[in-house]
């Protein structure tokens, strides 16, 4: 466990999801990680780069099945945390990370 208490990705930034089958994948971002690169904004629609920050952020937290590709790939190329990423994709349905999952285990990778 982290000294935040999180133990498991429902523990982050679900308490105004929509429901888990409308949008049963989330996006556990690190931002405090965040180096702005911009690797997952010239992949992923989802990601823009700010202007003001020059670190990147996600339009949407929670997504579809449409949407898990280009989420995953952002998830996967983020060279931040020595390329284990601060984008972190999880499916709600298990709790378990999808990518980048440095761990192989699906369990969340943060680093808080």
């Amino acid at each position: 466990m982290s000294d935040d208490g999180i133990q498991r990705a429902s523990d982050v930034g679900s308490s105004d999801a929509p429901p888990v089958e409308e949008k049963p994948y989330k996006i556990v971002f690190e931002a405090n990680k965040c180096f702005g690169a911009g690797k997952c904004a010239e992949v992923s629609d989802n990601w823009e780069m700010s202007l003001a920050s020059g670190m990147a952020q996600p339009n949407e937290y929670f997504f579809g099945e449409e949407d898990l590709e280009h989420n995953v790939r952002a998830a996967e190329i983020c060279p931040a945390k020595k390329d284990d990423g601060c984008i972190h994709v999880v499916d709600r349905r298990t709790d378990e990370e999808i990518a980048p999952d440095p761990h192989g285990d699906g369990t969340l990778s943060v680093d808080w």
